[in-house]
């Protein structure tokens, strides 16, 4: 590591991205390639990226509850799913080559635009939906996102959203609170996945941990003051801006 100019970095990009993933998602797409950019490998960058996931939703499940915004016990439910996935998904992820697990990447956010864009609806419009078939459908839907997201993490809020909002119609600051709870549990599984594996670099982590702790807190607490609309708006601009660097960049 090239001190301080590795740490000053880290740190930066790390809050950018904090306060990207809490208010919409996205934010690894920033932090994945500045750690390959300083000389980690793709895995090793994947497995590390987890931990200032981990740190960055502590904080941001904090600042969510510090501003009475949570949904318990429904997203433990959903958490503890998304946790046994999340295992599978990471496993998978250590055994996967570079230049494999940079096309996946591409080629799943650009269907999670697609979608998005032929649904651009995800401002719930009726009572919210936890109970029955809608709780045993987000059970199952969990559990593949935490294999997703014990993969690659990147995009995986985006993916998040659109099942909170469409099945269980819930308003997109409480999908926020509950999206960061269920990354905070499946990150411990995929951390203790890539960690034994030996895919994990603690400093550069720790480094980017600080920056996304603060992104997190901030983001959190800022966006439940400025309401759905705000958020509804950065979403779609951060959707178009993902799509433009993944086809184009």
């Amino acid at each position: 590591m090239t001190f301080p100019f590795d740490l000053i970095t880290l740190i930066i990009i790390g809050f950018i991205a904090g306060f990207i993933n809490i208010l919409a998602g996205g934010g690894s797409l920033l932090t994945l390639p500045v750690l390959i950019f300083l000389g980690l490998p793709p895995t090793m960058a994947n497995g590390t990226n987890r931990i200032s996931i981990l740190v960055q939703n502590i904080f941001s499940v904090a600042g969510f509850k510090s501003k009475g915004v949570s949904e318990f016990p429904f997203s433990i439910y959903i958490a503890i799913s998304a946790f046994f996935g999340a295992i599978i998904g990471a496993n998978i992820a250590v055994d996967i080559k570079g230049d494999l697990f940079n096309k996946i990447l591409a080629i799943i956010m650009v269907l999670v635009v697609i979608y998005m864009l032929i649904n651009p609806k995800i401002t719930p419009l009726h009572q919210e939906r936890t109970k029955g078939v809608y709780f045993w459908t987000s059970i199952l839907v969990f559990f593949l996102i935490g294999i997703y997201g014990g993969f690659i993490q990147a995009g995986v809020g985006f993916i998040i959203i659109l099942a909170l909002s469409g099945i269980n119609h819930f308003t997109l600051i409480k999908t926020n609170a509950i999206k960061v709870f269920v990354a905070l549990v499946y990150s411990l599984s995929s951390i203790a996945v890539f960690s034994y594996s030996g895919f994990i670099d603690w400093k550069y982590g720790l480094y980017l941990s600080i920056g996304n702790a603060f992104g997190g807190w901030i983001s959190s607490r800022w966006q439940v003051k400025k309401g759905d609309g705000f958020i509804r708006l950065f979403l779609i601009v951060m959707i178009v801006v993902m799509a433009i660097k993944l086809w184009f960049f």
